[in-house]
């Protein structure tokens, strides 16, 4: 008998359990439950993820805007605190780094650097064991300009002749000068970087080339003696207009003094004071744009210490050879080949994002008025005549002492009696005709500069022909200096046209460097304020050799230049 029937309850038991044991629908659930637990954990995870990864590109993205906004080299404000102000805007500042921003500026050059980092908190991978995960976000962006056009301005009046250092501050100028041509045309393969220089003592001197280029009146016809009086009026403006017509200024030795108004009747040759004013010498006059290392430094070899200092007028040619206006001229230069044809397309716009305009302007003095002939004695014919002989004769229609007569020729070389020179009976040296030994000529006003002094002309020509007495001659005397010899302008006024121009330039982003050479406190002030902000970046107060360093300075920052198309 069996088991099962002799014991009916347990024998059903027993067959649900085998029954039991035969049936997979159990296991399906149990696995069904991990299933579902994975899927619960991984759909955790990607929420975490997902939460974690907006963390960091909300970082990253505020990252990028705000390095690139503080690298612009348009952005005035300054770099560390435009990344900063972006990430407080995006309500992100508690995970920026502030240490971490790094700002290297260079002259044609921007670069900024950044870091920050956030904690995403996990929901769900926190039964894993991880807490959080860190975001981090880091950036670097750099504006680089790659042409350049640079103009040296710099003082060669006769005060850089002083001792400095154990030199000569003409002699120290020239060895900095010519490193810093060295340094900054060191690496420039692809010929993006011009320099001009422009000399510049009481006027600036032009090559007859580019002086051919604007409206030139009054041309005297001296060889290389081509400075132009510009107007107070073109300081209101970037541009110098090569229609405005711009007086030259003339070769007239206006300012040695003759001895004690000497009654010698023999002319008094100039001494060349003009040209130490308006110095003729080519290396003295402004050189273009160029690229060319040896012209460049035999150039500031050649420079001569003379003269008085006028910097606004430095400064005003250095200007307009940076102004996009001069643009058609160059084209004219460089298709006569006088400027590098790789200089195509100079002076730039100012808003050219490719471009650097920088000038340097150097002065070891202050601003000192000085002497210009008077436009209606500059050329034209004179009433001066010169005889063969070297002798000197002038006509007066008017104004003549009655000891004259009807003779309108006054002959200073024949007045030897005491009473003619003395001037209470001068009718020997009254003539009706010019006085003629050999030949005579009447003179225009160039070809009297060119023998004698203005201040002699006035004393023996005027003020003893028309004069009758000590006190009458110095009449006559001052008032024709004051009719033939003006003043070119006061040293307030110049200072105030310096600035004019300066404050125009440094509107349209031209960078100027200053550098006050052992010079007085007010050409210091004038230098510094010349110079773009900040000062302590762009002004240099320099002495001795130091000049030397400043020049490096400035040059190492144009050296760092990296030249990309």
């Amino acid at each position: 008998m069996r088991v099962e029937s002799l014991f009916p309850r347990l024998s059903s038991s027993f067959g649900q359990a085998k029954r039991f044991a035969r049936r997979e629908d159990g296991a399906v659930a149990y696995f069904s439950l991990v299933i579902f637990f994975l899927m619960f954990l991984i759909g955790g995870m990607a929420v975490d993820l997902m939460r974690y990864e907006h963390t960091r590109v909300t970082l990253q993205q505020t990252m990028d805007r705000s390095v690139l906004a503080g690298a612009s080299l348009q952005q005035t404000l300054a770099p560390a605190s435009v990344v900063s102000d972006y990430f407080a805007k995006a309500g992100l500042s508690e995970y920026l780094d502030a240490s971490s921003i790094v700002v290297t500026q260079t002259m044609n050059s921007r670069n900024v650097k950044a870091k920050a980092s956030a904690i995403s908190y996990n929901i769900f991978m926190d039964m894993l064991g991880v807490t959080e995960l860190v975001a981090p976000a880091a950036a670097a962006a750099e504006q680089r300009r790659t042409n350049v056009e640079i103009v040296l301005v710099l003082d060669i009046s006769g005060s850089m002749t002083g001792s400095s250092g154990g030199t000569t501050k003409i002699a120290a100028l020239k060895s900095a000068a010519k490193s810093f041509v060295d340094t900054v045309l060191a690496n420039d393969t692809e010929n993006r970087i011009s320099i001009a220089i422009v000399p510049y003592n009481a006027q600036v001197n032009l090559p007859s080339n580019l002086r051919a280029k604007y409206n030139a009146t009054y041309n005297h016809g001296v060889a290389n003696i081509n400075c132009l009086e510009v107007p107070a009026s073109t300081y209101s403006s970037l541009n110098l207009s090569r229609t405005l017509a711009m007086p030259m200024y003339s070769p007239a030795d206006n300012t040695t003094a003759i001895s004690s108004k000497s009654t010698s009747y023999v002319a008094i040759s100039s001494n060349g004071i003009a040209a130490q004013q308006c110095d003729p010498q080519p290396a003295a006059q402004i050189m273009l744009p160029s690229n060319n290392k040896t012209a460049l430094k035999a150039k500031i070899d050649g420079l001569i210490a003379e003269g008085n200092t006028s910097i606004m007028l430095g400064m005003r040619w250095g200007v307009a050879l940076l102004d996009p206006g001069a643009r058609p001229m160059f084209d004219e230069l460089i298709g006569a080949g006088q400027i590098s044809s790789n200089f195509s397309g100079r002076p730039f716009d100012y808003n050219d994002p490719d471009k650097m305009k920088v000038i340097v302007l150097m002065t070891d003095g202050e601003h000192v008025a000085h002497n210009i002939m008077k436009d209606a004695f500059k050329t034209g014919l004179s009433p001066i005549w010169r005889s063969t002989d070297g002798y000197y004769s002038i006509q007066h229609t008017t104004g003549r002492p009655a000891a004259a007569g009807t003779n309108q020729y006054w002959v200073p070389h024949l007045c030897t009696s005491t009473n003619c020179r003395n001037g209470t009976n001068t009718a020997e040296a009254w003539k009706a005709t010019p006085y003629n030994n050999g030949g005579v000529t009447q003179q225009n006003w160039e070809q009297v500069w060119s023998t004698v002094r203005v201040q002699w002309v006035a004393w023996q020509l005027y003020a003893r022909a028309l004069g009758t007495s000590t006190t009458t001659r110095d009449t006559q005397y001052t008032n024709i200096m004051n009719n033939m010899v003006g003043s070119f302008a006061s040293a307030g006024t110049m200072n105030t046209l310096l600035q004019d121009s300066c404050t125009l330039t440094k509107a349209q982003g031209v960078v100027v460097y200053g550098i006050a050479f052992e010079a007085p406190t007010n050409g210091q002030t004038q230098i510094s304020n010349c110079s773009s902000s900040p000062k302590s970046n762009y002004y240099f107060n320099a002495t001795g050799l130091n000049i030397s360093q400043v020049f490096q300075t400035i040059a190492a920052n144009i050296s760092q230049l990296r030249l990309t198309q």
